[in-house]
């Protein structure tokens, strides 16, 4: 908005610029042919109040030019900056609308039109049934990650005249879908007693150590007690 009014005001003063731009050249003019050293009559020369406007209109002139060379930079700036907004935006401008007539033809085509956006529809429908019945058979047909842990019991017998062997043989004998024994041996306690440390690796949606430790302890004429020693993800 203050651009426009800069640009209004420089207008409508057009005709007063132009009249300063003439006593200016006049002036110029007037000022050459006396330092020229012609004889000519003092009504040549200008009078303090006519040099004192003179000096005041070439002021304005100045300060007009400054004006109008502010407003074509304005300008240019403004014209940039809705360039780059257009750019930005990636909009084109609106395409204009077809005349609408009344003709039956152009009923008939509306109609048609109609079905096309249908059909489309219906397409664009089975394309998404089909893409996620896709889906749905890669993700049925991906490997499940099995959750795995290695635990080490500790089973401590009633004295030191357990059987340790027979001890052993009898933990190794409970079979449970998910668990694996593996490596075992025997760890002094004191008064030589020892404990069977053995490890095993289970699944965890199928085996927990309450299972384990209910199971080894119903071999009560071998087995005191059941302690987790270690309990690892794999």
């Amino acid at each position: 908005m203050d651009v426009e009014a800069h640009m209004e005001s420089v207008w409508f003063e057009r005709q007063r610029f132009e009249e300063a731009e003439t006593r200016y050249q006049q002036h110029l003019a007037g000022t050459s042919q006396v330092n020229q050293g012609s004889s000519g009559s003092s009504s040549a020369q200008l009078t303090p109040e006519m040099a004192a406007r003179v000096n005041a209109l070439e002021k304005e002139n100045k300060q007009l030019k400054k004006s109008v060379t502010t407003l074509e930079d304005q300008l240019r700036r403004l014209e940039s900056r809705l360039a780059a907004l257009e750019i930005s935006s990636g909009g084109a401008p609106p395409a204009k609308a077809a005349p609408v007539s009344d003709d039956d033809d152009d009923e008939d085509d509306f109609e048609l039109f109609g079905d096309d956006d249908e059909e489309d529809a219906a397409a664009a429908e089975k394309l998404k049934a089909e893409r996620i019945a896709a889906y749905n058979d890669r993700k049925s047909k991906k490997v499940a990650i099995i959750a795995k842990s290695n635990i080490i019991l500790d089973v401590k017998p009633w004295d030191d005249e357990t059987d340790h062997a027979e001890m052993e043989k009898l933990v190794r004998s409970i079979e449970i879908d998910g668990l694996l024994w593996g490596a075992s041996k025997l760890v002094p306690v004191g008064y030589g007693i020892k404990k069977l440390q053995i490890s095993c690796v289970v699944e965890d949606d199928k085996v927990g150590t309450d299972i384990l430790e209910e199971k080894i302890t119903e071999f009560e004429d071998f087995v005191q007690s059941v302690d987790v020693a270690a309990f690892n993800k794999v």
